[in-house]
């Protein structure tokens, strides 16, 4: 009996060692596995923490005009920005030992273990906040096993590589509150129409409880749940020491309002102009489109909200509504290139094509100013003159080319090279045009910073090659500017997630043309404002000069299928082109008149309550004199009409004009002198 009892007790103290070497050896492999899985999420590393965000877009006074998303609005606000009645309140319902545990909280664990054995089914959840913000981050919602597991691996990496705070700051602002609304910013702004750091106590305990179900818990879903929810939170707030008992029930009894509405669900401002912030956000600065899409960033653009409102509301008045004529409007600041306001078309919705930057399309007249400047270099001065007339040009090859005049009018006689400017004469124009050569007006373009192709034929003095609206603009602005090169720029800033500035705008001033001549050339312009250079016809801003209140420099232009009119001050360049997309012709009187109805309205608009600027001369390089619009000469004091007029120095005219003469007939007659031809006239002799 002895002997089996001794056998028995040997049996049981080898089973006993079985199990506890078992045991060890599963212990030793659990701490192998552990350890294993500690120093693969150390190989690791930290896992970012970026998350999808709304891009929000502001205009050049800070106010925002446009945000980018899919649907989901987030907005990442620091800790410190945060009500710390949210953050606690937040903490007590969902992870009450938040800052003691290392990412998982084993009691919870064991204890919601029990409790889903108990009900013989999951009825309690044991995630901390590492794990729920791991799950947000990295993670689909499914309930897998290879989800938590994968939870579990980015819970490890998370609290090994970021502190509680960060780890906290990180979980608020990406947490889901219903209606699309992610992070705490989001949805304070949403439920209750203010920042996340201005919550109260009592909105604070309310927002807490939506995570758990939006669609349960959500004030707006049903207030009476949510209102029990915020009962449990406030007093687990008081277990938890993080507030007394008679705040708790104060809080308990506030009457809370509900806005229930994003603040920027739909912003409208400058579509055309965002989309075009957007393009340059990929192409300039090589950011992907879900970066610009969901990347956070700040963006800071150049755009004048009144402007932009002004541009928009003179092409609703201005464009018959039953009309089909489409738009194109930009305006610059001539200094430093940015793009104030910008309108692609007259319906966003309709037609998202964007005519002011995407569109080639001959500039007709107002290509001349480009070629007139390259001519001031060649010899010719305000004062130069041609015979306008009809002419046909013959050339080596047998080919001919007839232009034309609008309406077919013409001078027959001699004309100034201002007058031609002012009237857009087209025969002046090629004759100047051929006598440069085609690739001086080619080369001239590149430098005002046009780079479409031009076609080296004759009519290309009469802007026959297509341009964009935008680059017209831009080299206006160089006129406008004293010859500075200025770029068209949309963005001055660009901030990450983070507030960290990835880009940040310059603008290094480089002279590209003679201020001298660029100045001189902008007095011209100011022509077509200018009744004293009338001649066989009138100046081409005429109908305009009841409408403008300052001095203004430009030149209009059209084709048979397009309208133009460019024009500036010394604060603000604008370029307007009117007509149909499909290139057909513009036929209707009204219809041609829209573009320069528009560029005065807008420019007026746009420059109200702003000092009155004229065109200041270089300190050197220029003279100015008084001058007979007629034929050019210098005015005597019986010259019927003398325009004040620059010339670059030393090319002024120096024979006064002799046709207004005191007693001229009784005067006796001079020998008439043998005149010789000019030497530009001599190349023309040809022509006619």
């Amino acid at each position: 009996m002895e002997l089996m009892t001794n056998h028995g007790f040997r049996k049981t103290i080898k089973y006993l060692r079985a199990f506890i070497i078992i045991s060890l050896i599963g212990l030793g492999c659990m701490l192998i596995v552990f350890l294993g899985i500690l120093g693969y999420a150390k190989i690791l590393g930290a896992p970012p923490l970026a998350v999808p965000q709304s891009t929000l877009f502001f205009a050049g006074d800070g106010t925002l005009i446009g945000e980018s998303n899919s649907g989901q609005k987030r907005y990442w606000v620091p800790l410190e920005e945060i009500s710390p009645d949210l953050i606690n309140a937040t903490i007590s319902i969902e992870d009450k030992n938040f800052y003691e545990h290392n990412g998982f909280d084993y009691k919870r664990i064991a204890g919601a273990i029990l409790a889903d054995v108990k009900a013989m089914a999951k009825v309690q959840g044991a995630s901390t906040i590492t794990q729920q913000y791991a799950r947000n981050l990295f993670l689909e919602h499914d309930k897998t096993w290879a989800r938590k597991l994968h939870e579990a691996l980015y819970a490890i990496r998370i609290e090994m590589n970021y502190s509680k705070e960060e780890i906290l700051e990180g979980y608020l602002n990406t947490i889901y509150y219903g209606n699309g609304a992610y992070g705490v910013q989001a949805a304070s702004q949403f439920y209750y129409g203010k920042n996340a750091s201005e919550l109260s106590l009592a909105e604070s305990s309310m927002l807490a409880g939506v995570p758990k179900g939006p669609g349960i818990y959500s004030p707006l879903a049903s207030l009476e749940n949510a209102t029990k929810r915020q009962v449990i939170i406030l007093n687990s707030m008081v277990e938890n020491d993080y507030i007394k008992k008679e705040i708790a029930q104060k809080a308990k009894g506030t009457e809370l309002t509900f806005i229930g509405k994003h603040p920027h669900k739909r912003v409208e401002a400058a579509p055309y102009f965002q989309d075009a912030v957007k393009n340059a956000l990929k192409n300039q600065l090589k950011l992907d489109e879900r970066t610009i899409a969901l990347g956070g960033l700040r963006v800071y653009t150049t755009l004048d909200l009144k402007q932009q409102q002004a541009a928009e509301k003179q092409i609703q008045e201005t464009i018959a509504s039953d009309s089909d004529i489409q738009v194109g409007l930009i305006a610059m600041d001539p200094k430093n290139g940015h793009v104030k306001a910008m309108v692609g078309g007259r319906d966003y919705e309709t037609s998202p094509f964007n005519r002011a930057v995407q569109a080639v399309r001959q500039p007709g007249s107002t290509i001349k100013p480009l070629l007139y400047y390259a001519a001031l270099s060649q010899g010719f001065t305000p004062s130069s003159t041609m015979r306008s007339e009809k002419t046909t040009f013959k050339f080596d090859d047998g080919g001919e080319y007839s232009p034309h005049n609008f309406n077919n009018k013409y001078a027959d006689g001699e004309i100034t090279l201002a007058q031609a400017l002012a009237v857009s004469d087209n025969i002046y124009a090629v004759k100047t045009h051929l006598f440069m050569g085609a690739e001086t007006l080619i080369n001239t373009v590149k430098k005002f910073g046009i780079s479409t192709k031009m076609d080296q034929v004759p009519s290309l003095a009469l802007g026959t090659s297509g341009v964009r609206v935008i680059e017209m603009a831009n080299a206006y602005s160089q006129f406008a500017n004293g010859g500075k090169k200025v770029t068209p720029t949309l963005i001055t800033k660009v901030e990450d997630y983070n507030g960290n500035v990835i880009f940040e705008g310059t603008h290094e001033e480089e002279r590209v043309l003679d201020p001298a001549k660029a100045f001189v050339m902008t007095q011209m312009m100011t022509g077509m404002f200018d009744s004293k250079l009338n001649g066989y016809a009138k100046v081409t801003g005429n109908s305009l000069l009841d409408d403008i209140t300052r001095p203004y420099a430009g030149k209009s232009g059209s084709t048979e299928t397009d309208s133009w009119m460019i024009g500036f001050t010394p604060q603000l360049v604008t370029a307007v082109w009117a007509g149909h997309d499909v290139g057909k012709p513009i036929t209707l009187t009204a219809e041609k008149s829209y573009a320069k109805n528009i560029w005065a309205k807008f420019m007026e608009e746009s420059l109200k309550g702003k000092p009155v600027k004229g065109f200041t001369p270089p300190k050197e390089g220029v003279k100015g004199v008084y001058v007979n619009p007629e034929n050019g000469r210098l005015a005597s004091k019986d010259c019927p009409v003398r325009r004040f007029t620059y010339f670059v120095t030393g090319t002024e005219p120096t024979e006064y004009c002799t046709d207004h003469l005191e007693h001229k007939d009784n005067k006796p007659a001079k020998k008439k002198q043998e005149t010789k031809d000019p030497w530009y006239k001599k190349i023309f002799n040809w022509g006619a």
